[in-house]
């Protein structure tokens, strides 16, 4: 008997050190020294088999990571060694290990991330906004103390239960897809959900529903708290009228933790790692398929919507593989007739009576060693597919490439000149003499030293704009599309001299140095990203650059389409009705 208590001890010791976890914690404090601190996070994070997502600023960290409780709580004990954290509200919850590969990768949770951002959290919408004195952020209220002032407003209800509170609103200041299935809700306190699809959409909402929230308490809340800290103190910022602006200690995660049965929340809460959401006790439903109306709250199937790619909840008697879907915000600004049907034959005709719908003009940028003629070429069975809804124009890029062959002898004959939108450091301009031979055997990765002359091909986009413009967007391939992506990350500076609507980026990569800045999911131009899924099928731009090039874009606004061929732009269906599907919500 003794043996086997000792045995049966050694397996749950064992158990327990095994069992899985998510940490969450941030921190607005003054960094010293930002190398200092990614060097720590790096050690401790790989030392300790810690996956997920680390955000370093002058102005602070926010951490969401995921491994061992046992590792976690090294980690914690780590932290706290540095007088930075001190009094950091480090949030562990245990759960189990990832199970579905695909969201545990879309959630960052494969891999470790550990990146140098110049906000936390995505406040400035475009234009930019300079970001309010995080000092001048609301009270905190902890988690009983919020619970108290919502208790004390019911307890105010008149015989008929329908006395409103009117000096007290909750505003939520979450995304749609995240209240969409949880949320705070009290008889007597009107809740406000602004509705947005990301967090930088929350200062204009603001500012344009300001007068709900002057002369009131507000008491703000989000998923852990970081979101609050930034948006009570733009609110805060307006001066008179918004000082009582309050906000939940720990979010919704430590409001569950103090109140297991749900208290004032009703739903689940919506968190970004593999668990997707997280429930009270009562396991409550408030969300519901947007096809059938039906409850239900699981997004783990992933569905989104095909126009702006947000998050929607298709419930499992309604799904079938390939459907679209159109989400509600995008019906409730006109969208929802576009891809009800991405059968050409059921998309609006070119003209509808009196009505004459304009086509979308398109840049076409080529790629390197390229031009505009030949890419025409290329391209001439998606032109003659979008003919009814777009016209594809195409200029060569401004740097003229040298002749140069590899075989014994140079090729007789003229040959049009070629081009590139970059070029290496050691760029030779065309020599009188005509062809030059080869230095080497082609390199597939020689686009990743190709990082000079990005102003004088942006110079000479300004002029193509105003001579040949307007364009709605620019189409890229290949290194034209690491070129419309320069372009995209220097949208809001080019307002007036570069000024277009979206971005196609087919076989695309990351213009280095020109956006080693810019964080994941920084970049809010929509955009479509096309590029072959296997590995090794496009032997010029690997499959993973062009994944990271996607990756930098807002998850909200950027369609990926991947398709089973090299490097090309695929026209067969289903990828010819994807990319029309994108096209139409601009028409």
């Amino acid at each position: 008997m003794g043996m086997s208590s000792c045995g049966d001890g050694e397996k749950q010791r064992i158990e327990d050190e095994e069992q899985y976890g998510v940490l969450l914690y941030y921190k607005y404090t003054s960094v010293p020294d930002l190398d200092e601190l990614v060097s720590f996070y790096e050690s401790s994070c790989n030392s300790l088999g810690l996956l997920g997502r680390v955000r370093l600023s002058p102005k602070g960290v926010n951490v969401t990571v995921g491994g061992k409780l046992t590792a976690l709580e090294e980690h914690i004990a780590a932290a706290k060694l540095n007088c930075l954290f001190e009094g950091t509200d480090f949030k562990l919850a245990s759960c189990h290990h990832p199970l579905n590969d695909k969201v545990a990768e879309e959630c960052g949770f494969t891999s470790l991330s550990i990146r140098v951002v110049e906000e936390l959290v995505t406040f400035s919408p475009s234009p930019p906004l300079k970001p309010p004195e995080i000092s001048n952020a609301g009270k905190h209220l902890s988690a009983a103390e919020f619970h108290s002032v919502l208790q004390s407003a019911t307890e105010h209800l008149d015989g008929d239960g329908k006395s409103e509170n009117k000096d007290l609103v909750l505003l939520d200041a979450r995304n749609l897809y995240e209240t969409r299935i949880g949320k705070f809700e009290s008889e007597n306190v009107e809740t406000l959900d602004p509705e947005i699809r990301q967090y930088s959409d929350l200062p204009t909402w603001i500012d344009q529903n300001a007068e709900k929230l002057k002369g009131k308490n507000v008491l703000m809340y989000c998923t852990g708290g970081i979101r609050c800290e930034m948006a009570s103190a733009y609110i805060r910022s307006k001066g008179a009228g918004f000082e009582n602006t309050f906000q939940l200690y720990g979010g919704i995660q430590r409001y569950l933790e103090q109140f297991p049965s749900g208290g004032f929340f009703k739903g689940k809460n919506f968190v970004f790692d593999h668990r997707i959401s997280v429930g009270s006790s009562k396991e409550d439903i408030i969300g519901s398929c947007l096809l059938c109306n039906n409850t239900f709250d699981d997004y783990s199937p992933r569905c989104r919507c095909k126009l702006c790619r947000m998050l929607v909840l298709v419930c499992n008697h309604c799904r079938v593989k390939g459907d679209i879907y159109v989400c509600e915000l995008c019906r409730k600004h006109g969208k929802s007739e576009v891809p009800l049907s991405l059968d050409p034959s059921n998309q609006p005709s070119e003209s509808n009576g009196d009505n004459i719908r304009r086509k979308l003009r398109i840049l076409c940028l080529h790629g390197f060693r390229q031009n505009a003629s030949s890419f025409k070429g290329r391209t001439g069975s998606l032109a003659k597919k979008l003919k009814n809804i777009a016209e594809l124009v195409f200029i060569d890029a401004p740097h003229e490439l040298q002749f140069i062959y590899q075989t014994a002898t140079p090729p007789s004959g003229a040959c049009n000149k070629k081009f590139a939108w970059l070029v290496s450091s050691d760029f030779d301009k065309p020599s009188e003499t005509g062809w030059t031979v080869a230095q080497c055997q082609f390199d597939p990765l020689q686009y990743q030293t190709q990082t000079e002359g990005f102003d004088k091909s942006y110079t000479y986009l300004k002029t193509a704009f105003a001579e040949k413009g307007p364009f709605d967007g620019i189409l890229g391939f290949s290194q034209g599309a690491a070129m419309a992506a320069a372009v995209c990350g220097k949208q809001e500076q080019l307002v007036g001299e570069i000024d277009f609507r979206f971005c196609v980026l087919c076989s695309g990569f990351t213009p280095w140095p020109l956006l080693e800045k810019k964080e994941k999911g920084s970049i809010k131009c929509p955009s479509l990203h096309i590029f072959g899924s296997q590995p090794g099928k496009d032997r010029q731009i690997v499959t993973q650059a062009s994944s990271d090039l996607a990756g930098l874009f807002d998850d909200g606004c950027a369609t990926i389409i991947e398709h089973d061929f090299g490097h090309i732009i695929p026209t067969k269906s289903p990828y010819i009705d994807e990319i029309k599907a994108f096209l139409y919500q601009f028409i």
